[in-house]
């Protein structure tokens, strides 16, 4: 029996010894694949996750204002066409006048200068 005894513990610190070799050999390649990540990475300029969060939030801002200056353009240039519009409206009548003032009727205001002329 003790020969038995003395082949099972014999056997139980094999195993336990193979069950501490695998840890430490997984640990050993769980190190050497996080120093390769490490490296990886390191290479790939990546930024950290607080920059890309200030980015995202001014490309936020940025898109807004755009947005809103967008608005306003569309409003003042809406302002600018109807002030030309107005302006064409009223330039109708002076385009009348200088028309009529070629065809060789007199403006009022020269026949009223000549007449003055001609009584002195």
């Amino acid at each position: 029996m003790s020969a038995n005894r003395r082949i099972l513990d014999d056997v139980s610190r094999l195993a336990t010894s193979a069950a501490g070799l695998v840890q430490g050999a997984g640990r050993e390649a769980e190190n050497l694949l996080r120093q390769r990540l490490d490296r990886l990475l390191n290479s790939m300029d990546l930024v950290p996750r607080e920059e890309f969060e200030a980015v995202k939030a001014m490309a936020a801002k940025a898109r807004a204002e755009n947005e809103a200056l967008g608005k306003r353009l569309a409003r003042l240039e809406g302002v600018i066409q109807a002030g030309n519009a107005k302006r064409k409206s009223q330039a109708v009548p002076a385009v009348a006048r200088k028309v009529s003032a070629k065809s060789g009727a007199k403006p009022a205001i020269k026949a009223k200068n000549s007449h003055k002329t001609a009584k002195k």
